[in-house]
């Protein structure tokens, strides 16, 4: 009685967990996106593409997992060795993948410091202040959206090509801070209207926020996936084990 209060557990953990899998696809699929959409208005100051290999990978981890779980499920409900052993094996690898994800992860979190130091400020040399140009869009974009300014502070802008050519002693209008109002110009002669932190740590911080948002959501779902794991093969064992298991588990009940 007691190995079959065993499997009874087993089964409704699993059939529990492969309901959480469903779940976690749609997850999966939208932290991959996020970081897809994030990495689109911030890809001027990160050259690496490699570095959407984890936000890939975890798109596709989703997508299986929804399958993953459909497998589960009817191989749970219907007890089959054969379905079972497939949600396994797939279960590991998709383990495992996620295990990789972690550890690129870490890595890509590890260049994005050296690689924004390296572009940002070639990214700042080919502003011109027109939304036609892709890298002045950039930059207007992350002033407004980290509330900052320049490279290390508004003084950076006067080492720019647009500030020789602008000759109007200001900084872009995108510097300024959001509770001044129309009434500021960019002006440096009014300098406490604009944003005083430079956008370098600002864009570094965001980044590393973002690919440890991949981080944690693979490292969550790959302990769910550890105990879905596990009792299936608890059921497999018991099954394995037990010549019986089947009159056993149509005619006991759990004491």
């Amino acid at each position: 009685m007691m190995g079959q209060c065993g499997i009874t557990s087993s089964k409704t953990v699993l059939v529990f967990l492969n309901l959480i899998f469903w779940a976690a696809a749609g997850i999966l699929c939208y932290v991959g996106a996020y970081v897809f959409i994030t990495y689109d208005d911030y890809d001027h100051f990160f050259e690496d593409v490699y570095t959407l290999i984890p936000a890939v990978t975890i798109i596709a981890v989703g997508a299986l997992l929804f399958i993953i779980g459909l497998i589960g499920c009817c191989a749970t409900v219907r007890e089959s060795y054969c379905g079972l052993t497939t949600f396994v094996v797939i279960l590991l690898l998709v383990f495992m993948t996620e295990v990789a994800v972690v550890v690129l992860g870490y890595v890509y979190r590890a260049k994005v410091e050296n690689e924004v130091n390296i572009s940002i400020k070639k990214v700042y040399d080919e502003y011109n202040g027109t939304n036609s140009n892709a890298q002045s869009r950039a930059i207007d974009y992350i002033q407004r959206q980290l509330q900052c300014c320049g490279i290390h502070n508004y003084s950076d802008w006067q080492n720019t090509h647009w500030y020789e050519e602008s000759k109007n002693n200001s900084v872009p209008i995108s510097c300024c801070r959001t509770n001044i109002g129309s009434s500021c110009t960019g002006s440096l002669t009014h300098p406490e209207d604009l944003y005083q932190e430079g956008c370098e740590a600002l864009v570094v911080k965001k980044l590393k926020e973002i690919m440890m948002y991949v981080i944690w959501t693979a490292l969550t779902f790959a302990v769910i996936q550890m105990l879905g794991m596990l009792c299936a093969c608890v059921v497999l064992c018991r099954r394995s084990r037990d010549p019986a298991y089947e009159l056993l588990i149509t005619g006991g009940t759990c004491a």
